[in-house]
């Protein structure tokens, strides 16, 4: 405090002599963002210059003068204050949105868990903040089929919330269920054509056959998705690949089929999973999210997607936080 006392002085005494006024600006001008950041009150300033004018004797004049130093002084405690209420009004309004966006998600993304009697379903989905990138969506076309998808949207707030929205309705509009590779050849026409050309979609579409019991799957640059075989008690990767949605209309998407035994999982993560870090920053090793299902593979699928989901706050950095999604589909007599 002393310091800016006889700093404060010093621009007094400079003002009474200076002819430079541009040159004490500056001073000025310096010397408020300086009381500003050390969060001094504007009395505080006005009680320096009190004392330290009574103890100079001035004429009337003189006095007038130095308030030009004060004037600069208390204008910049104004200025400053009004820049801190636009950013409280723009964060305000950003809030809004947010939230906003928010119950579009839990309006328009709502999904039913079909019910089968061949396949258990267990799915999470959770977000890093007010607003999810990831998506999922399981319809029961009522023929023994069923269509699914798990989705990681580049992108955040209400642009992604809208994508994710146009995703499921192209996905609940078609009536029937079709090939993933057709699905996701729709899909990306949508979101080149109606999606914000910064922002891409990631997909793993794949579509459960119950009468054969087959998986027909393709991906739009999405994580690999994985099966666990009972009978030998592995995993295996899902190898088929494909580019993001968004990119290009003429994109084509290859498709595996893949049979689904009793007591076999289909496993679906969205990056949010495969990419955890702990507290010392590195990544959590897949092996040990498999080795986990293969632990509880006795349960009903949305216990252990529980589990899974609790394990991960429980060795996740919390500031590296992302949205995550595990979809799990469990064949069963």
């Amino acid at each position: 405090m002393k310091e800016f006392e006889n700093q404060y002085k010093a621009l007094i005494d400079e003002s009474l002599h200076s002819k430079d006024s541009s040159d004490l600006l500056k001073k000025v001008e310096h010397f408020t963002n300086e009381v500003i950041k050390k969060d001094l009150l504007p009395e505080d300033i006005v009680e320096i210059h009190k004392s330290y004018v009574q103890k100079l004797d001035l004429d009337r004049a003189s006095i007038l003068k130095t308030f030009d130093v004060l004037k600069e002084i208390t204008s910049g405690f104004g200025y400053n204050y009004r820049d801190y209420q636009q950013l409280v009004d723009r964060m305000q309004y950003h809030d809004k949105e947010i939230d906003l966006a928010s119950r579009l998600q839990q309006t328009m993304l709502k999904t039913e868990i079909p019910q089968f009697d061949s396949i258990q379903i267990g799915v999470i989905s959770v977000a890093a903040q007010k607003v999810s990138g990831d998506y999922f969506n399981l319809i029961d076309h009522k023929d023994g089929t069923m269509s699914f998808a798990v989705a990681d949207v580049i992108g955040k707030g209400i642009p992604a919330a809208l994508a994710m929205s146009m995703i499921k309705f192209g996905m609940d509009s078609y009536g029937h269920s079709q090939l993933p590779s057709d699905g996701l050849k729709r899909l990306n026409r949508v979101v080149e054509k109606n999606v914000n050309q910064n922002m891409f979609v990631t997909m793993f579409y794949g579509l459960y056959e119950e009468l054969n019991h087959l998986l027909y799957c393709s991906s739009a640059g999405h994580e690999p998705g994985y099966i666990y075989r009972a009978d030998t008690q592995e995993f295996e990767e899902i190898s088929v690949r494909g580019r993001v949605l968004g990119v290009s209309q003429q994109t084509r998407y290859k498709q595996q089929e893949i049979p689904i035994y009793i007591d076999d999982f289909v496993i679906i993560f969205t990056d949010g999973v495969t990419e955890v870090r702990n507290e010392a920053g590195e990544f959590l090793d897949k092996s040990y999210l498999l080795d986990m299902i293969h632990k509880y593979k006795h349960m009903h699928p949305q216990d252990i997607v529980q589990l899974l989901y609790e394990e991960i706050l429980k060795i996740q950095n919390p500031e590296k936080r992302d949205d995550l999604t595990i979809l799990i589909i469990k064949r069963v007599n």
